[in-house]
């Protein structure tokens, strides 16, 4: 990750200045010296490898300890004119990203703001000042490989493949290369623009790729259609699938790497009128943050899921449709648990983020690995937390709540549109009503919104009007305000970047034993859940559009769909 040494003053090893700073102990420092003895390398890198310390706060301590700023690189834009300055061989080489020119002085990012050889050599080829700010090893990697990626455009790579002939790519030889960067150029652009999927579409005359970004997908490039077979061909090659079959659906996987990391992609094809559609979901692991102030959650929300977390037995439901962000309330309630005391097991189907000292277990139908029998052989590892990744039927339903009279935190997942509506989703799979008042300890319903960008936002002067169209009352003590994103660069004109999410939470107690017995009557249930303080996730949603955080329009897209 980087050198021991920060700066003359500083005279004790990184390690220590660490620990009397609050960021390991000692048994976590004693380990990684062991293992840095063994393998190499440096403190820095060992001690984010073992998961004792994340290269963010590294990056912060070093920053602070030589005086210098920490940049966030997910959140500048950085024009081509500038890139243009420094090679792309001599930015990978430093490493080093120019940010921004300013008159005669250069902005750059660099690891080691102190690195004296580094800025001298930036002066040299650009004959301009070098002012440096810090930013982490891994994330300056990303963001040359990235930035760079994109100064020979999509559309360059596309007109050189047309150039050569696509009879050169049928015979072997010459047009290679260029389809190999055309594809791993589609491929960085998503992560760049933090999609989630990459959608390559045949139509009948044109190859049009798409990007599902914050949830909305867009349209990024036009293909002419000669080009449709190698890029498909190409991507299944890199799957490890089948080229030569086109008839039968293939599902694979692409390890993609993104500059110094690797990011996973699932990958599946279908085939469609017009040739071979191809999906791919990007699970990039660097751009989720299982925190709890990055889940969106209210204070009282928040309060209520820490406590949970806490209960040794009982059952924590989260529930919403494909996409709404379940698993990662789930992965963020497990990394809040104490898990060098309680012994945490997880079955999921894929398993998408390691998380450390959790012991997780990927699910196999084919093999007749399936959820209920994960779950009893589960029961027999002493496991004191248990994440299930859904609840599907009657049985995986039943062995978690026999778990959770049975002395397990049992985390799970269910489809339903809100939080109340578990529970008679949970009453049509065979759960028995009587069983759910005393293993139930809250329900979570949640949807992810669009954030408004940071960067364009601004006050809307129509916000009574906007408010009163959309029959949307303001809360005591909140004013009428509203915000609007005019569209930048950083946001590709959208005017939102990045999600978050609104949730609705029912944490149970003895009062809906008898709501739940009878029915369940779920208009007794939402009155009771009322009376008790609970914020539905479209009151939770008005509420972050009144604080700047997202739009009225953006939130009733999401819940009225």
């Amino acid at each position: 990750m980087t050198t021991d040494t920060a700066s003359p003053t500083k005279t004790k090893p990184l390690g220590q200045r660490l620990l009397e700073a609050g960021f390991l102990t000692e048994d976590q420092l004693s380990l990684a010296l062991r293992e840095l003895q063994r393998l190499g390398g440096h403190l820095g890198e060992t001690l984010i490898n073992l998961g004792f310390i994340t290269q963010d706060v590294l990056s912060a301590f070093l920053a602070q300890q030589t005086a210098s700023a920490v940049i966030d690189l997910a959140n500048v834009y950085v024009e081509r004119e500038v890139l243009d300055l420094v090679p792309y061989e001599l930015a990978k080489r430093l490493p080093t990203l120019p940010i921004k020119r300013v008159g005669d002085v250069l902005t750059v990012a660099l690891v080691n703001t102190m690195d004296v050889v580094a800025v001298d050599t930036l002066e040299r080829k650009t004959g301009l000042v070098v002012n440096v700010v810090s930013a982490p090893l891994t994330t300056l990697l990303d963001a040359v490989d990235q930035f760079y990626a994109q100064s020979g455009t999509i559309d360059e790579t596309v007109d050189q493949l047309l150039r050569q002939g696509l009879e050169q790519l049928e015979e072997g030889s010459g047009i290679e290369a260029p389809m190999i960067r055309l594809c791993n150029q589609i491929i960085s652009l998503a992560i760049k623009d933090r999609a989630t999927d990459i959608h390559i579409e045949p139509d009948e005359k044109i190859l049009r790729v798409r990007l599902r970004v914050d949830g909305v997908l867009r349209q990024e490039v036009l293909m002419p259609k000669q080009l449709q077979a190698p890029v498909i061909a190409r991507f299944k090659l890199m799957a490890n699938l089948n080229v030569t079959e086109k008839r039968l659906p293939q599902d694979g996987h692409i390890t993609f790497t993104a500059g110094h990391r690797p990011v996973d992609l699932r990958i599946s094809s279908l085939p469609t009128s017009f040739g071979e559609s191809v999906v791919m979901r990007i699970l990039d692991k660097s751009s989720v943050k299982h925190e709890m102030v990055a889940l969106g959650l209210s204070e009282r929300n928040q309060t209520i899921f820490e406590q949970a977390m806490k209960r040794t037995h009982g059952i924590v439901l989260v529930t919403g449709p494909t996409g709404s962000g379940k698993n990662t309330t789930l992965y963020t309630g497990l990394q809040a648990i104490n898990t060098e005391e309680r012994s945490v097991f997880t079955l999921e189907d894929p398993i998408e983020y390691e998380l450390p000292l959790v012991r997780q277990t990927q699910i196999n139908s084919d093999i007749g690995m399936t959820f209920p029998v994960g779950l009893r052989a589960l029961l027999r590892q002493d496991p004191d937390v248990i994440m299930v990744g859904e609840i599907r039927d009657r049985e995986t339903a039943e062995l978690s709540i026999r778990a959770a009279f049975t002395g397990h935190l049992v985390l799970s997942t269910l489809h339903t549109n809100d939080a109340i509506g578990a529970l008679p989703r949970l009453m049509d799979m065979g759960v028995e009503p009587f069983l759910l008042p005393p293993s139930l300890i809250a329900i979570i319903g949640q949807r992810l919104i669009r954030r408004l960008c940071d960067h364009c936002k601004s006050e809307r002067p129509d916000a009574e009007l906007v408010l009163q169209a959309a029959e949307v009352k303001v809360p005591p003590g909140m004013s009428p305000r509203l915000w609007e994103g005019k569209g930048c660069e950083l946001c590709g004109g959208s005017g939102y970047r990045g999600r978050i999410g609104i949730f609705e939470i029912l944490a149970f107690d003895e009062r809906y034993h008898e709501a739940i017995l009878h029915g369940p009557d779920l208009k007794e249930i939402a009155r009771l859940a009322k009376e008790a303080g609970m914020r539905t996730m479209i009151e939770d949603g008005i509420d972050k559009a009144l604080n700047g955080v997202t739009t009225v329009e953006e939130v009733l897209r999401v819940i009225h769909g």
